[in-house]
Order: C-alpha cells, then sequence, then structure tokens
C-alpha cells in the first residue's frame, strides 16, 4: 500500500511494475508509460494523466473519481470492474480492452477509441461521448438516457434494447446501424424519419 500526493512526474517509466492497492491524489502524469503494469485496486483522485500509455495494464477493481486521462492508450489493458466516477477521458484508445463489469458515472469520453467495446447492459446515462468512435461496440440493452451521442459513429453497434431517450444524436448517421429494438423519444424518432428522407407535416 503506497500514497502518493500532489506529485508531478514527466516521462517517468513504470513498466511492469507492482503498483496494487495504492493511492494517488492530485497527481500529474504526462507522457508517462504503464505497460503491463499492475495498477489493481489503485485509487485516484482529482489526478491528470496526459498522453500516458497503459497497455497492457491491469486495473482491475480500480476506482478512479474525478481524475482526468486525456489520449492515454488503454489497448489491451484490463479494467474489469474498474470504476470510473465523473472522469475526463477525451481523445483515449480502448481497443481490446477489457471492460466487463465496468461502471462508468457521468464524465466526458468524447473523442474516445471505443470500436468493439463491450457495453451490455451498462448504466451509462448522462455520459459525454461527443465524436466517440463506437463502431462494432455492443451496446445491447445498455442506457443510454440523456447522452451526448452528436456525431458518435455507430457503424454496425448491436443496440437491441438500448435506451437514448433524450440523447443528443445530432450528427448521428442512423443509416450506418440496425435500428431494431432501439427506444427514441418523438423528437429523436421524428430525426431519424428525415435522415430517410421521410417529410413530416
Amino acid at each position: 500500500m503506497f500514497e502518493y500526493i500532489d506529485q508531478h512526474y514527466t516521462e517517468v517509466n513504470f513498466n511492469h511494475k507492482d503498483l496494487n492497492e495504492g493511492d494517488l491524489i492530485r497527481c500529474t502524469f504526462e507522457r508517462c508509460t504503464f505497460v503491463d503494469t499492475s495498477l489493481e485496486e489503485i485509487n485516484t483522485s482529482n489526478c491528470r494523466f496526459i498522453e500516458c500509455s497503459f497497455n497492457g495494464a491491469s486495473l482491475n477493481s480500480s476506482i478512479h473519481t474525478e481524475s482526468a486521462f486525456e489520449n492515454c492508450i488503454f489497448d489491451e489493458a484490463n479494467l474489469f470492474v474498474s470504476k470510473f466516477n465523473n472522469c475526463k477521458m477525451t481523445g483515449s484508445s480502448f481497443i481490446k480492452t477489457r471492460m466487463d463489469g465496468i461502471s462508468i458515472i457521468n464524465g466526458d469520453w468524447s473523442y474516445t477509441n471505443l470500436r468493439q467495446a463491450r457495453f451490455e447492459k451498462q448504466d451509462l446515462r448522462g455520459i459525454r461521448f461527443h465524436e466517440a468512435d463506437l463502431t462494432d461496440a455492443n451496446l445491447q440493452k445498455a442506457d443510454l438516457r440523456n447522452c451526448d451521442l452528436t456525431r458518435t459513429v455507430l457503424a454496425n453497434a448491436k443496440l437491441q434494447g438500448v435506451d437514448m431517450r433524450g440523447a443528443n444524436l445530432d450528427g448521428v448517421n442512423f443509416m450506418s446501424f440496425n435500428v431494431k429494438g432501439v427506444r427514441l423519444d418523438r423528437e429523436q424518432a421524428v430525426h431519424f424519419a428525415h435522415s430517410y428522407g421521410v417529410k413530416i407535416d
């Protein structure tokens, strides 16, 4: 168990280290690498990670509160039952990342690469996915109410049973995915109809 408070690290190599069960409070990491690092059950609070690499890292059961991970790489990392509470994840990549049981409460996930992500039955209400790439993602029975999905890419995403009521769908290409079983509100239904050239008086 360790605790780092108000520390600043730039271009530090933390690769392959055992950093389990630690607390990071108001720390900043710029262009640091955590490749294959063990970060299980770590807690971050009000931290900022800028252009850091978490390739292959284990963040199982980690908890992150109001932290920022900007333009970070989580490719092939393990985020099993991790929790992100009101975090800023803008521009980060999650290719082949294990996200089973992840909890995301509010937060900004704009411009993220979430291709093929698995969010089945997840409560994702109110999250900002502005221009995020959710191509081929599995969102079946997920709750996306009141999300910002402006220009979000949902090509070939699995959306059966998804609740999108109240979400901002401006710029979404409805023709790139199957809307069967998707729950929309009246305004969104009109938007959907317009995308197919339907004229509504």
